[in-house]
């Protein structure tokens, strides 16, 4: 005797079933990606869709990192990380850093609670922090700059601005990025659009600390040691 037909039709595992009315996926009605529901949820969507841009940006840091590798010890005569670099400074650039990575998980907390106040807060804890760092970052360059150690002068200055300029970009855009998320959320309030912006946001942010941890092991302490 033939096996019985499986059940659904041609399709056994329920993807394409609809949830029962009143037995929604997760009691949301969002799909869940997992069998029952279809496709997954858009904030699934979007997460893994951030995450791959991520992962492009790290390729690409990848390459400043390896171009530093290649040329830190192409000073031409000039001055060498050992001369220039201030540990003091950078390490309080990394305490900076590092601590607004934490007031942006505190901040990612309090919007799971949809806590405006303290959302606000640690938000806006995280983007002074960031902006201290940054300033720090910019005071550097110019020291560096005014002591003739500009880009120009060799292939390791040239190398080293690139890497750790192209990390302040980034920390200026996501602190762009921080304050558009702070205004929308005043007039917007927790909406789930909101909602995945943010979290694409904590993602960026911390992305941004393991890239710095790397810089200054790489490039500030290696540097320094030479």
């Amino acid at each position: 005797m033939s096996a019985a037909a499986p059940a659904h039709g041609g399709d056994p595992y329920a993807l394409g079933r609809r949830p029962r009315h009143g037995h929604a996926a997760h009691g949301h009605g969002e799909a869940t990606g997992h069998g029952e529901g279809g496709p997954a949820s858009k904030r699934i969507v979007v997460a893994y869709g951030f995450w791959i841009f991520l992962l492009s940006d790290i390729i690409m840091f990848s390459g400043f990192f390896a171009a530093y590798a290649v040329l830190s010890g192409e000073t031409a005569g000039g001055p060498s990380g050992h001369q220039l670099f201030d540990l003091r400074r950078v390490a309080i650039e990394t305490g900076l850093l590092l601590a607004s990575s934490f007031t942006a998980g505190l901040g990612s907390v309090a919007t799971e609670r949809k806590n405006m106040a303290w959302t606000q807060i640690w938000l806006l804890v995280t983007g002074v922090l960031g902006f201290a760092f940054l300033a720090l970052e910019v005071q550097e360059f110019a020291d560096l700059v005014a002591q003739g150690a500009g880009p120009t002068r060799s292939a390791f200055l040239s190398s080293f601005f690139a890497l750790v300029g192209c990390h302040g970009l980034h920390v200026s855009i996501g602190l762009l990025w921080l304050g558009t998320m702070m205004a929308q959320l005043r007039v917007k309030g927790f909406r789930e659009t909101i909602l995945r912006r943010l979290f694409c946001f904590n993602l960026f942010w911390h992305a941004l600390d393991i890239i710095w941890v790397a810089v200054f092991t790489i490039v500030y302490l290696l540097g320094a040691g030479q």
